[in-house]
């Protein structure tokens, strides 16, 4: 569709976001061509909302059900408290459509430019940046998750039920760094610092802490930002040979790691070696790669955040 349809701030915004939805693999359609089944997920513009609800910019479909809403707002306009009228927007679906829940659990606002998501399955919904618009799978996968086990259907919830932490292998400050950051995360300060003395192990207890983020609390990829090329392999042997406490395993016998060495256009990834067709759950990247490569607006093969870990070891937390 041509910016010559979208003659408004607004309109011409959602070229934008009609662009960035079938980059994450979205099938964008008008209201009167409406067909749930076109796609995994079918984005439809302009959808008429149950009386006093008004019409949705956008309402998500993902395998044929309801699943939430996007308000497009045009570029430089302020997304704070826009998403009051999203939630507005989620309460209105028609009878009769099928839908994963009512009010529906994902909402998104976005200029094109920014774009701010609620997640209604997280413990404390509350918006927040994103970078990307999830793809449909993604989606499907947390709600079939909250279907299964609501409490800990997102990332957020698993951080609020992880199971007691093992103090074999630990030192009494790893021990103590973990515990303490898990309560931090638990509380919805999903930014933190954990500080140790040079030689204290800090790099054993990341590892450590992947492992549990990964397996417990339903975390997809990790990624452990480095500064220097020494550093991320020296993260890349220590994650080798990590053994996790509960399975006497290596770490990567359980989850794939690859080490991200090239910021010059393309990239070089080595590391063990995960299923075919499998993602890495643990990336090691110099952290100007990592920069350089979201500076090209290039669309995220995965959606964002939520999706990623970040990880930042010593001085490449100045840098991020």
């Amino acid at each position: 569709m041509g910016s010559e349809s979208y003659p408004t701030p607004e309109a011409r915004a959602r070229v934008r976001i009609d662009q960035m939805l079938t980059a994450a693999g979205w099938v964008v359609q008008n209201y009167k061509d409406i067909d749930r089944m076109a796609g995994r997920g079918v984005a439809v513009r302009e959808f008429e909302l149950a009386g006093g609800h008004g019409r949705a910019d956008y309402l998500l479909f993902v395998d044929g059900e309801a699943v939430g809403v996007l308000e497009a707002k045009k570029q430089g306009m302020s997304l704070t408290g826009v998403e009051t009228r999203s939630a507005k927007y989620a309460a209105g679906l028609p009878f009769g459509i099928p839908a994963v829940g009512k009010p529906l659990p994902f909402a998104y606002e976005s200029t094109g430019a920014e774009t701010q998501f609620t997640n209604a399955f997280d413990p404390v919904p509350r918006s927040r940046e994103v970078h990307w618009f999830h793809r449909p799978e993604t989606l499907a996968r947390w709600v079939k998750a909250h279907r299964a086990m609501p409490d800990t259907a997102t990332f957020r919830g698993g951080l609020r039920h992880l199971p007691p932490l093992d103090r074999v292998g630990l030192r009494p400050a790893q021990y103590d760094a973990i515990l303490a950051l898990e309560a931090s995360l638990a509380a919805d300060r999903l930014r933190a610092l954990v500080q140790m003395a040079t030689g204290a192990g800090k790099t054993f207890m990341a590892a450590a802490e992947t492992y549990r983020m990964l397996k417990f609390a339903g975390a997809q990829r990790v990624c452990f930002l480095v500064d220097r090329g020494n550093l991320g392999r020296q993260t890349l042997r220590k994650f080798q040979t990590f053994v996790t406490p509960d399975t006497g395993r290596k770490f990567t016998e359980l989850y794939q790691v690859q080490l991200l060495t090239s910021n010059k256009g393309g990239h070089s990834l080595r590391g063990t070696r995960a299923p075919s067709g499998h993602r890495p759950r643990t990336v090691v990247s110099f952290v100007d790669g990592r920069l350089r490569r979201n500076a090209t607006g290039s669309a995220p093969a995965e959606g964002p955040g939520p999706d990623w870990v970040c990880s930042c070891r010593g001085e490449c937390r100045g840098a991020v």
